[in-house]
């Protein structure tokens, strides 16, 4: 061999061959909005017969878009308070909703919001306790500074990622929180505090789930433009916001991935555009120590409320597999899944690099398409 081959031989094996060998793993994530629980839907989900509650139909349309992914999120905007369950304004809902969602694939909640001590101490550490005993990751509330240095943020691990999710709320509609318990409120010097402590755990990413803007508007104020800076400026790569009630744009640009709005996921809120919303899902890959978000896209999503043997249900339906073909729905509930489709994709006009997921109806578990 002679030297100069020998050199390029080094050289390969040196350099070239460490970067091809490197194994790229990812983790796929989904977010989804607003879980509400008017009186209308704790209604629905009573069962007369057992004298209990059950909400498993509500989601059983999207559960595959949750199972495909290997965490599903979700902001709970209840309190699991126990009785007695009502809805707005002072949100308690019964424990089965959480369950239904666990069911359905999600697997991690955010609890930061404006009706998150809607039942005060009781109802803040009732739902942080529910949610422990179903063995659900989550952050946003606690019960003291113990519970919050435990929780804060939420750890997600999978295939050698390492994901850090912090939650924040603008505010508690005026309902002071009763000390010891903690709510992250909005606050820059508290947002760079705890990012400061979320690297200190070494993750590949650091996600923030943000409870802000304004009720109904469709564009992002002033106000979510400046966290959203915020976040970015100190190195938070990925935002997902709710609280509008209706969807927002989504923007991925210059390696900050931001979701403005995920509108309602289910609610009964039927006030167009505010009866349907958006679930997002991201997937991280990794080379070496390097990880970046390598797919995004939204499946907008509608719910449906038909009155079925004299009661009114709740499915939260994927749009792209029933806006060609109105399957179960009267003519007048898919005329409006049409149209919610066509609002919500009036607004995504001013997205930057993001797309839609298709379902496709002949493929069984109705799983994705680009």
């Amino acid at each position: 061999m002679t030297i100069k081959i020998q050199a390029l031989f080094l050289f390969f094996i040196t350099f070239l061959y460490p970067l091809q060998a490197q194994e790229t793993t990812s983790v796929s994530l989904v977010f989804v909005g607003d879980v509400m629980g008017h009186d209308t839907q704790i209604n629905s989900a009573y069962d007369e017969n057992t004298g209990s509650y059950r909400y498993d139909d509500c989601f059983k349309y999207v559960s595959n878009i949750f199972t495909d992914a290997d965490f599903a999120i979700a902001n709970l905007e209840v309190t699991l308070a126990g009785p007695p369950f009502i809805g707005y304004p002072q949100f308690s809902s019964p424990d089965a909703l959480a369950i239904a969602l666990q069911n359905a694939g999600v697997n991690a909640m955010v609890t930061a919001n404006n009706h998150c001590v809607d039942r005060r101490k009781q109802g803040l550490e009732r739902t942080v306790d529910v949610l422990d005993s179903l063995g659900l990751p989550r952050t946003g509330t606690y019960k003291d500074e113990e519970d919050r240095w435990r929780h804060n943020p939420m750890v997600l691990n999978k295939n050698g990622i390492k994901i850090a999710l912090l939650n924040y709320t603008y505010g508690t509609n005026g309902i002071p929180v009763s000390e010891p318990n903690i709510v992250n409120l909005l606050d820059e010097s508290l947002i760079v505090a705890d990012i400061i402590k979320a690297r200190e755990l070494n993750p590949d990413k650091i996600i923030a789930f943000v409870h802000w803007g304004l009720e109904y508007e469709t564009l992002p104020n002033a106000n979510q433009e400046k966290f959203n800076a915020i976040f970015k400026n100190n190195g938070v790569d990925v935002v997902i916001g709710s609280h509008p009630h209706v969807v927002q744009p989504i923007k991925f640009e210059e390696d900050h991935f931001v979701v403005y709005s995920l509108g309602n996921f289910v609610s009964n809120q039927r006030t167009a555009p505010r009866d349907g919303g958006t679930i997002i899902r991201i997937e991280l890959s990794k080379t070496g120590d390097k990880t970046h978000v390598s797919d995004a896209g939204y499946y907008l999503t509608w719910v449906h409320t038909p009155i079925v043997n004299g009661k009114r249900e709740f499915m939260v339906l994927p749009v792209t597999a029933f806006e060609n073909e109105a399957l179960f729905m009267d003519d007048k509930a898919h005329s409006r899944l049409c149209e919610y489709a066509g609002e919500a994709r009036d607004i995504y006009k001013h997205n930057i690099n993001i797309k839609e997921y298709f379902f496709d109806k002949n493929i069984p578990g109705w799983v994705k398409s680009n």
